[in-house]
């Protein structure tokens, strides 16, 4: 794996208006990771899409088959897909019920599958176990019980493109697990280029992880306060700006319920609201928001249209082999709080 090199901020204010005058960019969802409060490893994403994901919130057990090369009931991945018996249970949200976009597993390792327009897998070398892109995250959940373990299993697999509703899987990878430990992975002209340390926190979409340090870098957050002008819209770049300011003048939490807020709380800044006039733009409006407590794997869910906010606890639940694979679909207005109770036995989506 090739890792990725921090680009120099003197070429900022020349990328920033390449990007502005490049209207193909796709930007959809922000990851972010708060590592450093002293009460637990708290991570949230957005979901921005012009469609909806179909998410349904999924409790894996332990002990399942998995096919890397199928989506849904299609086969992807010809020659050599990659095929693994589920070594940790895990909470996920699917999407298109062919992979995962999100989740967490027992051992606090995280995944959190996001757009990014450059992605290139490259041509498949069936020398190397496929999985399509869609259960990239899935495999890390799990195989692995933390970033450094997913890294090293990754070396082993090759990510392959699928589509779902006429979309393609252009996505890059974050991870981070209990520790605090973090990673970002992208494809960019068919190889795999890792970020890997604690101090990779935020994620958005394009431009790639490089140039969106640069800019970063560039920005003096130093002394905030009300008038440090803050980039404002919703494009990747401000949301990549404005999500790493907030997110370093967090206080420390008192409990779960300030640590939820906290992390969520940012999620809604950066979230794209409805009928916000981007769509022309590919820019879409925030569908779901999650958050997850790595510490104590507590796993949080926030439809955007639906007035509550709903969790559950991945450490109370039996995720012994041969427990059955349960689901809850959270576009329900009828839910909130605690929803272990309310996940329903199902057969495994993939």
């Amino acid at each position: 794996m090739v890792r990725g090199k921090l680009a120099s901020a003197a070429v900022s204010a020349a990328l920033l208006i390449a990007l502005a005058g490049f209207p193909g960019l796709a930007d959809a969802c922000t990851r972010i990771l708060w590592n450093d409060n002293g009460y637990a490893v708290m991570v949230g994403r957005t979901m921005d899409w012009p469609e909806s994901t179909q998410p349904i919130l999924t409790v894996f057990p332990r002990g399942l088959q998995r096919d890397g090369g199928m989506a849904g009931k299609d086969a992807v991945v010809a020659d050599n897909p990659a095929r693994w018996t589920t070594k940790y249970g895990s909470v996920v949200t699917t999407v298109y019920g062919i992979g995962t976009a999100d989740g967490m597993n027992e051992k606090g390792l995280a995944a959190h599958m996001l757009y990014l327009t450059a992605t290139d897998f490259g041509a498949r070398d069936a020398g190397k176990k496929g999985v399509q892109a869609g259960l990239w995250g899935q495999y890390v959940l799990d195989n692995a019980a933390t970033v450094e373990e997913a890294l090293k299993l990754l070396e082993d697999v090759q990510v392959v493109m699928v589509e779902a509703n006429g979309h393609k899987a252009t996505v890059h990878l974050a991870i981070e697990d209990a520790t605090g430990d973090s990673a970002i992975i992208e494809y960019i002209d068919g190889k795999p280029v890792v970020h890997h340390g604690r101090e990779f926190r935020v994620m958005t979409n394009d431009p790639t992880y490089d140039q969106q340090l640069a800019l970063l870098k560039a920005q003096d957050y130093s002394k905030p306060g009300s008038n440090v002008p803050l980039p404002g819209n919703v494009n990747a770049v401000d949301r990549f700006q404005r999500a790493s300011y907030f997110l370093g003048n967090l206080p420390k939490p008192a409990n779960e319920r300030e640590a939820a807020a906290s992390i969520l709380s940012i999620a809604r800044n950066v979230s794209v609201p409805f009928g916000a006039p981007y769509k022309g733009f590919g820019i879409y409006n925030t569908e779901y928001r999650t958050a997850a407590n790595l510490t104590d794997k507590i796993y949080y869910f926030e439809l955007t249209n639906s007035p509550s906010v709903i969790w559950t606890d991945l450490s109370a639940m039996n995720l012994e082999p041969g427990q059955p694979v349960r689901v809850l679909d959270p576009d329900n207005v009828d839910l909130s709080g605690n929803v272990i109770g309310s996940f329903r036995a199902a057969p495994a989506p993939f």
